[in-house]
Formats: structure tokens, C-alpha cells, sequence
């Protein structure tokens, strides 16, 4: 990989400027600041400039210039990523580059099911366009009203419906993307079948920005549920949990969309730091379920549903207490408890995340063991794992010991990792399960992936970066 370039000097920054036209080129350190730090403040890199394109053309512009020169390019949608991968370094050497102007929904075709999309439409207006042609985009995450579809596809994203629809990659038909030389591969094709040579689009769904910068996206919509009901659940244990799952999973087959696990304990932050939450169990457990149902048919079909799916689990003695949201409004109010587990936390101090995914089989061995471990390694700290059950998905974060210092808490965040997803690893997951690898993860991928997969990831960017400027110092 080349050397480090100097930063861009102004006659460059000036030839980048002119691409996209001086009000979309940012410099003054007000107007930058947003795109150079990390929501949780993790990262706050260093950019002289930040670049708004508007159009495919003014892209390929963009990178065949930062090729020829050698300027390294960040590409960035809605800045919500969780490990430092869509914010420049420290070295003021990187330009941002913005996708946020790229907003239009080029077309929607109900008869069949698709959507073709620019990379910064918000996923939240995703799902309005759907939702107005009595369709379904199935993505859903905490960030929907700020994040946008093509750092979604960049990232692979996951949410709280992939037990039903499956990650982002398996939402796309076709992309649109521009090479890091500025070349465009123009591949939005509407096709459920296609096996005409490689399916190159493969190659960019998930790769962080480090192979190429999608432009545009061909999606799958889905029918649209007639009838959902959401409730949540109370188990003693995960293995029970677990064992409830697979009892829901065999009475409602297809139609359960989601099962979510979270711990008493966050459960509690949420009730002190929610203004008029409340807690939805008339009598508390030390772990809660969120369940969702989705049919094709009415309300009744809907709750026969999940009553049957409740009853199961209460009869099997797993469930200890249970409650079906009995409006549109409650059943919000329960997916804002789960969506707001990640912030709740910050009131409580200090954080140290981690976003793995084991098989289902070994959640509780991992719950049980990594718990033990990090609890060992500070004590009185406070394990908050919670996440995607139905998909193997655990954030297993950890809140600093009560009154400790939140510095001192952080400081340990490498040591904490090690020994979760050295856990991790053993038990046959990842340490990335839908947050990517970014900066964050990237000294540790080369130990839980073999030195062959690492010679062709390295193979692949060296490939298709020649001059290794797009997203420099992420994933690989």
C-alpha cells in the first residue's frame, strides 16, 4: 500500500472544489465539524475539506482526480456507523466525501416489488415510499431517521428484522457503484434471477467504502403485513430464552419478525432515564422478550397468533409473565424501549460495546462465560448484553462500576475486547456481527480470520484501489 501522501494542497483542494461547485465544497472548521465525529465521540478525525456531490458524474469525478493525485477519500453517508469507519484519521490528510446530496428515489415499481434508490436517501423515507405503494423495505434500526441506504449497504446492516428478511445484502438487486479510479459499474438491474458471470455487487455490500462507493441501489420491497402484534415476555434464563424462540419459531414459522433479548438491568436504566416509561411487566424478570408477529390476513389471525406463541412458552414453563401491546401506540412504546437501549446507557457513565454473533446454540454458554469474565476483569462493573436473539446478534456492553471513572473505565475498552471476543472466537462467532469492522476492529480481524481469507481480502482491494485511496485504514 502506498505511503502516507501530505495533505492536499490548496490548488488540489481547489480542483476538487470545482467538481461539485463551492457551496458544496465545505472547508471552514464550523461547516466540516459534523462529518469528522463520531456520534459517541469515540473517533473525531481531521479533514481540510468535505465534499457534497450531486450527481453519479460529480463522483466519478471526485475519485478519478483523488486516483491520479493519490488523495486519499472517505466516503460517508449518514455518519451513524459504530466503529470509526465512514470519519477520516487524525492526519488532515483524508477528504470526506458526503453522499448526502445523492437523495433522490429514482423509481418504485409495486407489480414488481422494487425500489431504485440514491445512497443518501434516508432509510426512514425508504420506508414512507414503501409504505405509500402498500409495500414493505424491512430494514429496521435505531438510526432509520438519520442513517441512509448506502452506508446501510456499505455496512451490511442488520436491525431487528433480519430473523424474518435477512441482512441488508439480501434487500439489494442491483447497485450502482464508482471504482476508486472513477470508473462507474453500472449494474442497477431489477433481476431476481440473473447468473450472467460473478454477482459483483457482492463485492461492495459490506466492504465498508474500501472497494468502491455505491451510488444507487436496486431493492426488494415485500408484501406489506395486514396485521402485526408485538409483546413482551419474561424469561429466568437465556437458555430459556433460547428454548422459547424455538417454540416460537415452530407455531409461527415465517411470520415471526422479530425476538429481542434484553436484561433486567438495562431494563432499569430505561425506566430511570425514559421520562413516562414504564415497565411492561406487571412482575419483573431478569431477562425480557420482545416478540412480533406479522401476518397477511387481520387483527384476530394477529393475536390468535401470538397468543398461541405466548401460550407455548407459559405451558412449556419458560415464560414467566407476558403482555401483548393492546394499541398501535403501546406497541410503539414497546419498540422504544429496545431502541433505546444503546442510549439509556450513556446516563449511566462509561461504555464498552461489543457486537458479536454466536450460533444459537452457544448464547448462553457466551452470556454465562463472557459475564463471568468481564465482571473478573473490573469488578463492579455492570454487563448490559441485550440485542437480536432470533439471529444470534448480542451487544454484549458492559457500564462502568457505579461512581468509578469513566476514564479509567475506557481506558480498559482493548483489554475488555480481548478477553469477549476471545470468548467469541472460541465459541465459533464474530466480533463483527452488523457494525462492520471499520477502524475500530481492524488490528484484530487478521486473528479471527484465517491468513488465506486475509491474503484475499488484501488481493481484493489491492485489485480494485490500485492506489489505495478509498476509505484508507479501514477493515483491511
Amino acid at each position: 500500500m502506498p505511503s502516507r501522501p501530505a495533505p492536499p494542497s490548496a490548488d488540489l483542494i481547489a480542483r476538487f472544489a470545482a467538481i461539485v461547485g463551492g457551496r458544496h465544497a465545505l472547508t471552514a472548521a464550523d461547516d466540516t465539524r459534523p462529518y469528522l465525529i463520531e456520534w459517541r465521540d469515540r473517533y473525531e478525525g481531521v479533514s481540510p475539506l468535505v465534499l457534497r456531490p450531486g450527481s453519479t458524474a460529480e463522483v466519478a469525478a471526485i475519485l478519478k482526480l483523488a486516483s491520479e493525485t493519490g488523495t486519499p477519500i472517505v466516503p460517508q453517508g449518514g455518519n451513524t456507523g459504530l466503529v470509526g469507519g465512514q470519519v477520516p484519521d487524525e492526519s488532515g490528510t483524508e477528504i470526506v466525501l458526503s453522499l448526502g446530496r445523492l437523495d433522490r428515489i429514482r423509481a418504485i415499481d409495486p407489480a414488481a416489488s422494487t425500489m431504485t434508490a440514491e445512497a443518501g436517501v434516508i432509510l426512514d423515507r425508504i420506508h414512507d415510499a414503501a409504505d405509500a405503494v402498500d409495500r414493505l423495505f424491512p430494514l429496521t434500526l435505531g438510526s432509520q431517521g438519520s442513517c441512509t441506504i448506502g452506508g446501510n449497504l456499505s455496512s451490511n446492516a442488520g436491525g431487528t428484522a433480519v430473523l424474518a428478511y435477512g441482512n441488508a445484502r439480501d434487500m439489494v438487486l442491483g447497485l450502482e457503484v464508482v471504482l476508486p479510479t472513477g470508473e462507474i459499474v453500472e449494474g442497477l438491474r431489477a433481476l431476481r434471477k440473473d447468473n450472467a458471470g460473478y454477482d459483483l455487487k457482492q463485492l461492495f455490500l459490506g466492504t465498508e467504502g474500501t472497494l468502491g462507493v455505491i451510488t444507487a441501489a436496486v431493492l426488494k420491497l415485500w408484501a406489506k403485513p395486514k396485521a402485526q402484534e408485538v409483546a413482551v415476555a419474561g424469561v429466568a434464563t437465556p437458555a430459556d430464552a433460547l428454548a422459547a424462540l424455538g417454540l416460537a419459531k415452530t407455531r409461527a414459522g415465517a411470520q415471526l419478525t422479530a425476538f429481542e433479548i434484553m436484561p433486567r438491568r438495562l431494563v432499569e436504566f430505561y425506566l430511570a432515564h425514559q421520562p413516562g416509561s414504564r415497565d411492561p411487566l406487571s412482575t419483573p424478570a431478569p431477562w425480557y422478550l420482545l416478540v412480533e408477529v406479522s401476518v397477511g390476513t387481520g387483527l384476530a389471525e394477529a393475536r390468535a397468533l401470538m397468543e398461541a406463541v405466548l401460550e407455548d412458552g407459559l405451558a412449556a414453563g419458560l415464560i414467566q409473565d407476558a403482555t401483548i401491546a393492546q394499541s398501535v401506540a403501546q406497541a410503539k412504546d414497546f419498540w422504544r424501549m429496545r431502541h433505546g437501549m444503546s442510549e439509556v446507557q450513556k446516563h449511566e457513565g462509561g461504555s464498552i460495546k461489543h457486537d458479536v454473533s454466536l450460533p444459537l446454540s452457544a448464547l448462553p454458554d457466551f452470556l454465562a462465560r463472557a459475564t463471568e469474565a468481564v465482571e473478573r476483569l473490573v469488578p463492579g462493573c455492570r454487563p448490559v448484553p441485550f440485542g437480536h436473539l432470533g439471529d444470534g446478534n448480542i451487544h454484549f456492553n458492559v457500564s462502568q462500576p457505579v461512581g468509578g471513572d469513566k476514564a479509567a473505565f475506557l481506558a480498559g475498552w482493548e483489554a475488555m475486547n480481548a478477553v469477549v471476543h476471545g470468548i467469541v472466537t472460541e465459541l465459533g462467532g464474530s466480533i463483527a456481527a452488523e457494525h462492520g469492522v471499520g477502524r475500530m476492529k481492524r488490528a484484530i480481524l487478521a486473528g479471527v480470520r484465517s491468513p488465506v481469507e486475509m491474503m484475499l481480502m488484501r488481493r481484493l482491494k489491492a485489485t480494485l484501489d490500485p492506489a489505495g485511496i478509498l476509505n484508507p485504514g479501514k477493515v483491511v
